[in-house]
């Protein structure tokens, strides 16, 4: 089972560090090298070997690596679905019917003789 890494005990250089590690093993998982992923990606090599080793690289840099390794996926993460207020959910259920009310008799029509 695969432990989920706490990043909030991690500094910013550790953290782009550790996602470097995670881009270089999902490319060895590929079976790909360095060059091969340079040549999907139209980036030097240079840049990927530094991207790897956790040095300086741009957003853009990242998701040309995600985009040639199959992997935009992991990018889901980041999309956050808007949350509804506990107010807006309470006066969404006051619009509900709670219960079931009984028929009142019509003075216009005549009783049932039943």
């Amino acid at each position: 089972m695969y432990a989920q890494k706490n990043w909030y005990n991690l500094g910013d250089p550790a953290i782009v560090r550790e996602l470097s590690k995670q881009v270089k093993q999902m490319r060895i998982n590929k079976n790909m090298t360095q060059q091969q992923l340079a040549e999907r990606t139209g980036l030097d090599r240079v840049t990927i070997s530094r991207f790897e080793n956790g040095r300086a690289a741009t957003l853009l840099t990242f998701v040309e690596i995600l985009r040639a390794l199959d992997k935009l996926e992991l990018l889901d993460t980041f999309t956050e679905e808007p949350e509804i207020s506990p107010l807006k959910v309470a006066e969404i259920e006051e619009q509900y019917r709670k219960r079931a009310s009984s028929k009142k008799a019509d003075p216009k029509q005549k009783p049932s003789e039943w």
